[in-house]
């Protein structure tokens, strides 16, 4: 990422808002910091030379002491905003990265992104924080302070201008060359940590099979050797920042002390005066701080860095949903039709599904058949626009489906995805609506208030992760609930009965033919004989090769 990058300001408010502001304060800052030094040198340089007593040189050192405690006041602030600043920021993309997950797909993050993305959003993002409150404020410094300083010294001095324009250089190109390297030792650091959180989750998710097999052992040992990997990469980029951090202290040192003795010199043989002098001595230190917190800040905020570049490739590669302008149909009314659709994933053979023509009736139970891999799910995926079909189109009332806007048409859709989707929290918080003769009549349609009967404190009952408390048919039981009650005008089910026994897959037929003649739209994948047999029409989707699609 650059060091401003148009990208953070482009996907985060909170980021343009913190950027005007550094920009106001970085240029108090500098007035702050020219009137504190020309104050202590107005007021020492007439004591030693004899012009004026201590009183006569109070009004210039008050000034001093002002200037030097609005400028604490003005660094306060910025440190403050920062902090509030980048956790809004943070904040900001991380839902932007989850409403693009969602957006994609679970294709999209079946393919290897499902942990990397969780880490990303869970804990890289965090390492923003030095980047706001440390890195920025610096480099908007050195952007306005530096020249704002060197332009007063110029003034001052032309001599010392010069000498010190030739220092100057020293410092960013040594950051160029180190920066770098921290950035290749920043990214191997946030691949490493992506694996450790990639195998923790594999072996969360096992263990329990693991332990039963007596394999656990070895998803330990990879465990370990992640970390150590993990702990070493961290070690290394901790040594660059210290090793980059000593130089550039060691070049602004010797910078100010080379101005030092050219101003020294030409005091010793009265060709400066001596305000000019003490002037210069003290701006030159505060014109090159801020290039060297620049460089030995970024080294702090490189992870930082990393995460944002992660997240901007993710953010930039993402079509976005709702681009549609048109208005989403009435689905209680709007005929869906999928015209030739043909969906080929990208590095597979296999067109899936291939050639897909079906009209789907506002108020009717339309079920998609075919065998494994046909591409049912994927029908689904095109349905909510969470796929583009490669061939063909989608269209609802008539309207295609990349011209609707997305997010309003979601919201007349009810989803039960073959994974439900199950928070941490009570079943009533996961079924999403307060209780009422509405989902106890929806409880009661799909069997799931027997679960809930049987649970220690029924609906107040508290689940785990991904629904840890309830058995995989018991989390399809109540999906189906929650779309039962939403009532809203289309309902997508992705084999609602896979993992259900026999009386409770009639349970589910019951709850899709109640949905049918209540007049809403009921779209099912589904291949066993009782939800078959609750159809209007039967849909058959089949795969190709990949030539078939053309």
């Amino acid at each position: 990422m650059k060091p401003l990058d148009p990208r953070l300001l482009a996907y985060a408010r909170s980021a343009r808002g913190y950027t005007m502001f550094l920009v106001a304060t970085g240029l108090t800052l500098t007035v702050l910091t020219v009137v504190q030094c020309m104050g202590v040198s107005g007021a020492v340089s007439p004591l030693v030379d004899g012009e004026a007593d201590l009183a006569g040189a109070f009004p210039a050192l008050a000034a001093a002491a002002v200037a030097f405690a609005a400028r604490a006041g003005v660094v306060y602030l910025q440190e403050a905003y920062g902090h509030r600043a980048a956790l809004r920021t943070i904040s900001d993309l991380r839902t932007q990265v989850l409403r693009t997950a969602g957006d994609r797909g679970q294709r999209w993050l079946s393919e290897g992104r499902t942990s990397s993305t969780v880490t990303l959003v869970t804990e890289a993002l965090d390492d923003l924080e030095p980047y706001f409150v440390r890195f920025l404020p610096q480099f908007v410094l050195a952007c306005l302070a530096t020249p704002l300083t060197l332009l007063v010294i110029l003034w001052l001095d032309w001599i010392s201008a010069i000498a010190i324009l030739v220092c100057i250089p020293l410092i960013p190109v040594f950051m160029v060359l180190v920066g770098r390297m921290t950035q290749s030792y920043a990214e191997g650091r946030l691949a490493a940590m992506q694996r450790l959180g990639d195998q923790l989750l594999d072996l969360l998710a096992g263990l329990t099979t693991l332990k039963a097999l007596g394999r656990e052992a070895s998803p330990k040992r990879r465990v370990r050797e992640l970390g150590d990997d993990y702990a070493a990469k961290t070690m290394n980029t901790l040594y660059v920042a210290f090793l980059s951090g000593a130089v550039l202290e060691f070049l602004a040192t010797l910078s100010t002390a080379l101005v030092a003795v050219e101003v020294g010199l030409r005091l010793a043989n009265g060709d400066v005066s001596l305000f000019t002098g003490l002037t210069i001595i003290m701006l030159t230190p505060e014109a090159l701080r801020p290039l060297r917190e620049v460089g030995s800040q970024f080294h702090a905020s490189s992870d930082g860095v990393s995460a944002a570049r992660a997240t901007f490739e993710i953010l930039d590669g993402a079509a976005r949903t709702s681009a549609g302008g048109a208005e989403a149909p009435d689905l209680s009314s709007a005929v869906i039709e999928f015209r030739d659709v043909c969906v080929q994933a990208p590095g597979r053979a296999t067109v899936a599904p291939s050639h897909l023509s079906a009209r789907i009736e506002p108020g009717k139970v339309t079920v998609l058949r075919g065998p494994s891999g046909s591409g049912k799910s994927t029908a689904v995926s095109t349905l909510l626009g969470l796929l583009e079909p490669t061939g063909g189109r989608v269209t609802v009332g008539g309207v295609p489906m990349d011209a609707i806007d997305r997010e309003a048409l979601w919201r007349q859709i009810s989803w039960v995805p073959q994974r439900p989707a199950i928070v941490p929290g009570t079943v009533l918080e996961n079924v999403g609506f307060p209780p009422g003769p509405e989902l106890r009549r929806a409880a009661a349609l799909t069997g799931f208030d027997e679960v809930v009967a049987r649970m220690p404190n029924g609906w107040d009952s508290r689940l785990g992760h991904a629904g840890v408390g309830l058995s995989v048919g018991q989390r399809q039981r109540l999906a189906l609930t929650r779309a039962l009650v939403a009532a809203r005008p289309l309902v997508l089910l992705d084999e609602p009965s896979a993992h259900l026994d026999a009386i409770s897959e009639r349970h589910v037929s019951a709850a899709v033919r109640e949905l049918a003649d209540t007049g809403h739209t009921v779209v099912v994948v589904a291949h066993r004989n009782a939800l078959i047999g609750e159809a209007d029409a039967v849909v058959e989707v089949a795969a190709a090769a990949g030539g078939a699609a053309s």
